[in-house]
């Protein structure tokens, strides 16, 4: 498994190097062909994580919009680790949340960069310590590594990024340093730091600036959260401390390869949260249209549906209330003389006034006992 990294890693830069090499006035010996062709590599990489990494951006986001709901599970069942961690899953897998996502770009980085710490170690095996095969210069420079072959290990012994070799770092070795002999100067230990230290203050700062930046993104509840604000503290300053610290113990390459992923995270960071700023400016838009088009228009009279619904149309009444009527005449039953039992004498010897109907005149009769 780890040879598959040694050899995509060694591939990609064998590729980036041919290229910058066929550059006028650089060549194949060029520390800055090389040293391109590492930040190549690191480009290489992250746009090829640039899909995973805009889902870990949407997982974070997500993730800071579940914090009340993720509060209220431990709350509710702190005494319970087991019914908690059930119901995290649940709400989880009903929000469509992967945690997993949050991880796999800086999950994917590390292989790459430990490849390439490597295969940059290997150009130079004279050494005897880990990874190292205690070779002479003469064998180390005629034995291929990976993907390169020996003239390409030659080229990168001769190469130099301002009087340092970009595979040396500060605290190397002197005896590693004569692998270097036979192609150039042995470099000295003050010529690789005054390389490597501002690489190291560059990277420092890189590291705590997008750092910064991803921090201010969050919300007040995800950074109230005691987890996140550890997190928070070692992206700040424990991180970017380490890479001043560890930094004499790097070479060269992997503290400019660090540098370059720090400005593609910046640039990256900047682009991805812009679009995702925009989206949400539609949907809120859109939002404010589809309320603008419901809302009634100016000056016009709201209609209250539901008193409408009480008072029903008194002319639909009487009209219901005469076929009512007209039914109850048609179904009543006829008497034997061929009168209808709806107009049937009643004892008085008057006819029976159909039920619901009126006595005519009985408002007028009672008008008129009022005027005498």
């Amino acid at each position: 498994m780890l040879d598959i990294i040694y050899y995509a890693v060694s591939a990609i830069l064998w590729f980036w190097h041919r290229v910058f090499a066929a550059v006028p006035g650089l060549g194949k010996d060029s520390g800055i062909a090389w040293a391109l062709a590492v930040v190549f590599l690191v480009f290489t990489l992250r746009l090829v994580l640039y899909k995973p990494f805009v889902k870990q951006v949407r997982t974070t986001k997500q993730m800071q919009e579940l914090q009340p709901q993720i509060k209220e599970l431990q709350k509710k069942y702190k005494n319970d680790r087991q019914k908690m961690a059930t119901e995290m899953q649940k709400l989880q897998k009903e929000n469509g949340f992967n945690p997993l996502m949050g991880c796999l770009p800086i999950l994917a980085q590390v292989p790459v960069f430990l490849g390439l710490f490597h295969v940059l170690r290997s150009f130079n095996r004279t050494g005897h310590g880990l990874g190292q095969l205690g070779m002479s210069p003469e064998q180390n420079a005629n034995t291929p590594n990976y993907l390169f072959s020996v003239d390409d290990v030659q080229s990168f012994l001769h190469a130099r990024l301002f009087g340092a070799p970009i595979s040396a770092f500060i605290t190397t070795p002197t005896n590693e340093l004569q692998a270097f002999a036979l192609h150039g100067d042995v470099p000295s230990k003050l010529s690789i730091a005054l390389v490597a230290i501002p690489l190291m203050v560059i990277a420092g700062i890189a590291t705590h600036m997008n750092a910064r930046a991803s921090v201010a993104r969050q919300t007040p509840e995800a950074a109230a959260n005691p987890q996140a604000a550890i997190m928070n503290k070692l992206a700040l300053y424990v991180f970017p401390l380490g890479v001043l610290v560890g930094g004499p113990f790097l070479p060269i390459a992997i503290l400019i390869y660090w540098v370059s992923n720090n400005i593609w995270t910046y640039g990256q960071q900047h682009l991805v949260f812009g679009r995702m700023a925009k989206e949400e400016e539609e949907k809120k838009k859109l939002l404010m249209e589809k309320r603008a088009q419901n809302a009634p228009k100016p000056g016009a009279k709201p209609v209250d549906t539901r008193k409408k619904a009480q008072r029903p149309d008194p002319s639909q009444l009487k009209d219901a209330a005469e076929l009512q009527d007209a039914a109850e005449l048609q179904d009543a039953p006829s008497s034997t003389n061929g009168t209808s039992a709806a107009h049937t004498p009643n004892k008085s010897g008057g006819q029976r006034r159909p039920s619901g109907q009126k006595r005519p005149g009985g408002r007028g009769r009672a008008n008129q006992k009022r005027r005498r």
